[in-house]
């Protein structure tokens, strides 16, 4: 599922096509994705355009010139597609049409995904419930969110009301990047621990959005690249291995990464 660096990436990719583009026809797909009624969605957006683009973890904001917010939770397989020619992809599930020919598709083949309309960026972080965006976390409040924190570590960061934009995938490499092994308590945590957390969480955020942006793999000592029971892990320390943690699968070294 698309964490918070994908959704950075998909940022970039709208405000590079389709800002300040005016939408003159718009085509819908799929009823589960859109949490509006569908008439709304046309209402908005046709006549409409994106003067700018926003990110709460993995939501994607787009801001719009008249009447709030088009919203899109990527799902596992969403993305969009901006192109000019006239051939629509099969698994589009909304398709904007711009005055200037360009088309913007977000397309979702297996329909996971989900889009909203929303009036402020304030009303759809507290319709969702969403915590601090990741990347705009400094390390103070960091501290601060765990102070009162119980149970596992890593079902604490996979919250998205507690931090916005972690997910399995980065979760498992910002704990094993820190030693730190996923089923800890988040009250035995010291103020050591959570300064490598929190410096790790904004190195790998930042580390992979670079990685997509640039087209180029993660780092080869990223747990990313062995996350595979049995292989080795990347310290040459031992052996990679899965459990579940909030039934989510994880993997880590238990060589490098004891409980505390």
């Amino acid at each position: 599922m698309p964490e918070l660096p994908e959704v950075a990436y998909q940022k970039l990719y709208v405000d590079s096509t389709s800002l300040h583009q005016k939408i003159v026809k718009v085509d819908l797909g799929a009823d589960k994705i859109f949490q509006s009624p569908k008439k709304d969605f046309e209402e908005v957006l046709t006549g409409n355009e994106f003067v700018a683009s926003h990110q709460i973890g993995k939501y994607l904001l787009m801001e719009l010139k008249d009447k709030g917010f088009l919203v899109i939770h990527f799902g596992m397989t969403g993305k969009l597609d901006y192109f000019q020619h006239n051939e629509i992809q099969k698994h589009a599930q909304l398709t904007l049409i711009f005055e200037n020919g360009g088309k913007l598709s977000f397309v979702c083949p297996r329909k996971f995904g989900k889009l909203f309309l929303t009036e402020s960026i304030g009303a759809f972080r507290k319709q969702q419930n969403l915590g601090p965006h990741a990347t705009e976390l400094k390390k103070a409040d960091f501290h601060k969110l765990f102070e009162k924190k119980k149970g596992s570590v890593k079902t604490a960061l996979m919250d998205q009301s507690f931090i916005a934009g972690l997910g399995n995938l980065y979760v498992d490499e910002m704990l094993f990047q820190s030693g730190i092994h996923p089923k800890t308590k988040s009250e035995n945590l010291n103020k050591k621990d959570l300064d490598k957390m929190y410096k790790n969480m904004v190195d790998i955020l930042d580390t992979v959005t670079k990685c997509k942006t640039e087209g180029v793999p993660v780092p080869d000592s990223y747990l990313r690249r062995h996350r595979n029971e049995e292989e080795d892990c990347p310290n040459g320390k031992g052996k990679i291995e899965m459990i579940k943690v909030g039934g989510r699968s994880t993997y880590f070294c238990p060589e490098c990464q004891e409980v505390k």
